[in-house]
This record gives C-alpha cells, sequence and structure tokens, in this order.
C-alpha cells in the first residue's frame, strides 16, 4: 500500500476520489491520526496531510511517530512525502522540483525514534542511505512522463542533499551559507525524523521537493509568504499530476 504525506501546500488533494476518511489512535499521541483513502482510476492508495488540515501544525510541533505508526496500522509499505523547500543549489530553481538522495538533520528536540526505551527497545538502525532507491526511481520515471506530455515542462533535480532545520521560522542568511559548506542543496522543515521513521519501521520512503523560494541570503529579493504561496499553487498542480503517475505505475 502506498501512501502520500502532504506538505505545506498540499493539505488535501485535488482531482482525486475520496473514498474514506479514517481516524486512528495510536501509542505515541493523544489526538487521532486522520488520514483520507483515496482513489485514483483502479488505484487506491493513502493520504495524510503532515500539518494537518487547513495547515494548522507547524513542523516541529508535528507527532512524526504518530503519522507514521498510523500509516503502518493502515499496512502502508511505500510512502512518497512531499516536501516544500528552499534552494540552495544554482540549479534548483523555484517552481522546480528536486528527488534528493541524501539529507543533514539540524532539527531538534523532536521525539526522533520508536526505540526510545519506553515503548520499544533501543535499536540502531542503517542509515546510510536515508532514501529508498526504488521510491526515487519511481518518483523521477513518473516526472519524466508528465514533462513529456507537457507544454510546461518543470525542470528536476535527480538528487541532492536535504537540510532539515528546526522551524517555524526561515533562517538567517549565515545559517544557509552554512548548510551550502556543509553540501546542502535545499532545505526544509519537515524531512525528519519523518524518513528515519519509517526506516525503522521497515517502510520505504522517498521525497518529492517542490522549491518554492531562494533560500536566505540568494537572492536579492525578499522572502514573503505571498512569494512562496504563488509558486506553490503552480507547483502543486504539477506535484499532483507526478502524484497520479506513481500511482498508477505502483
Amino acid at each position: 500500500m502506498l501512501a502520500i504525506i502532504g506538505g505545506t501546500g498540499l493539505s488535501q488533494l485535488q482531482g482525486f476520489e475520496q473514498l474514506e476518511k479514517v481516524a486512528l489512535k495510536t501509542p505515541y499521541a493523544r489526538k487521532l491520526v486522520r488520514l483520507t483513502r483515496v482513489g485514483s482510476g483502479d488505484k487506491e492508495f493513502i493520504f495524510l496531510p503532515r500539518h494537518g488540515a487547513g495547515h494548522k501544525i507547524p513542523p516541529h510541533q508535528i507527532n512524526y511517530r504518530a503519522n507514521i505508526a498510523a500509516l503502518l496500522e493502515l499496512g502502508v509499505t511505500e510512502i512518497v512525502a512531499v516536501n516544500a523547500v528552499g534552494a540552495i543549489h544554482g540549479d534548483l530553481l523555484p517552481g522546480s522540483i528536486a528527488v534528493p538522495d541524501q539529507l543533514i538533520d539540524y532539527s531538534y528536540s523532536r521525539d526522533v525514534s520508536f526505540y526510545d526505551g519506553k515503548l520499544k527497545k533501543v535499536h540502531h538502525i542503517d542509515f546510510t542511505n536515508p532514501y529508498s532507491e526504488a521510491i526515487r526511481e519511481r518518483i523521477l520515471q513518473a516526472a519524466r512522463r508528465v514533462n513529456s506530455r507537457s507544454q510546461t515542462r518543470c525542470e528536476v533535480m535527480p538528487s541532492g542533499v536535504y537540510a532539515c532545520t528546526q522551524g517555524p521560522r526561515l533562517e538567517t542568511a549565515a545559517e544557509i551559507r552554512r548548510l551550502a559548506k556543509d553540501g546542502c542543496d535545499m532545505v526544509g522543515m519537515t524531512g525528519m525524523p519523518e524518513a528515519s521513521l519509517a526506516r525503522e519501521l521497515e517502510i520505504d520512503y522517498a521525497s518529492l521537493a517542490l522549491c518554492v523560494n531562494w533560500a536566505a541570503g540568494l537572492s536579492e529579493e525578499a522572502i514573503t509568504l505571498e512569494g512562496i504561496h504563488s509558486v506553490l499553487e503552480g507547483g502543486m498542480q504539477y506535484v499532483c499530476a507526478v502524484i497520479a503517475e506513481i500511482v498508477q505505475h505502483s
């Protein structure tokens, strides 16, 4: 079973059939995790908006453990996570997408593991390659198919290093210079611990990252929410087209 985790700009899916709303209780949260069974043609998948309905939960307060545990309970074995990112690499233009193959975690004070010695015994996973290569390739193939029949092509960066910062504020110019020196190509706030939690539960996971702005200090223009939402509005139409391709070829 495939799951799509929606991020900023994708709190609900357009153009898909909503089959059933589901609310699950997990040991990791008092509140229920709310998901939707979604249809696309003759295929079905699970949709989970990580920020909740109406984008009310900031990145550092998302209950990533509850979300991933709920997906496992529904039989999910594969996750495509949609992330909005700021561009650090010069080839990652706003409005383009990236499919990262590595990440660096700069977040803190989040519940980062199921194996915390309380509900589960301490265990150490191999996280050398944080993203599933098979899921990454499916995303890239889907993007190529969408580009082949679309009048407006979207540029795709086929790899890269995702930097996960704490949020919810955007970064300083000095912080972005540091991330660039560390080898990061893009920056977001929700990539971790989502990816490592999926690995702990042996769920294949990869990211479809939509670039919504230049990171701090890399453009003469100020970063504004209006500008970000303008890119999101157009970019998410393309992302949904890619999701439809992924689902149909799953």
